[in-house]
């Protein structure tokens, strides 16, 4: 998990949300990765997905059975489906994501019954680190001032409203943002 965090902090360097995964295969790490959505302009560019890839490549095989994650936060469902595809045999991570996360925290993904492939579970090893440098990051993203001194994100915002739309469920309709006094 150390590695991991290594790599997490690899992404904050790049202005990358700071998420790190390696994936190991016996006692060998055979490939990390690190959040570069941003970076290569890619929706699917997660830690997981990046070690995954990778590992598949150094093994030639997308199927990785016999093989764990190590990852800092619980992952999405996108990457879950990913770890299910390689038939990870673990993963292990350290915080739990209770907005996106899929081994359990806001959705089960991961040995859900009618998947046809289970994986082993580990959580909260080094929680609080990787925690922490989640808290710190986004700490630092919403307190980030600008050169006049003017905040630049967290500023006030209304809450979206929702509203009915013809028998087709809710409609959010952002509100504009708050003037700052």
């Amino acid at each position: 998990m150390r590695r991991a965090l290594r790599e997490a902090q690899k992404a904050e360097a790049q202005g990358e949300v700071p998420v790190g995964a390696v994936v190991v295969q016996g006692e060998k790490v055979i490939a990390r990765g690190h959040n570069r959505p941003l970076g290569l302009s890619d929706p699917s560019a997660h830690a997981e997905i990046l070690a995954l890839r990778r590992a598949a490549k150094k093994l030639g095989n997308y199927r990785l059975k016999g093989c764990d994650l190590y990852v800092t936060i619980e992952p999405c469902a996108m990457c879950a489906g990913a770890i299910i595809q390689a038939r990870l045999r673990r993963v292990v991570y350290g915080t739990p994501d209770p907005k996106a996360g899929a081994c359990g925290s806001a959705l089960a993904v991961l040995n859900h019954p009618k998947v046809n492939h289970q994986v082993e579970v580990v959580s909260g090893v080094l929680a609080e680190e990787c925690a922490a440098i989640l808290r710190q990051f986004f700490h630092k993203r919403r307190h980030k001032v600008s050169g006049a001194g003017r905040q630049v994100s967290g500023a006030k915002t209304r809450r979206p409203t929702k509203v009915r739309s013809g028998g087709q469920g809710p409609v959010t309709r952002p509100e504009p943002p708050v003037p700052s006094p």
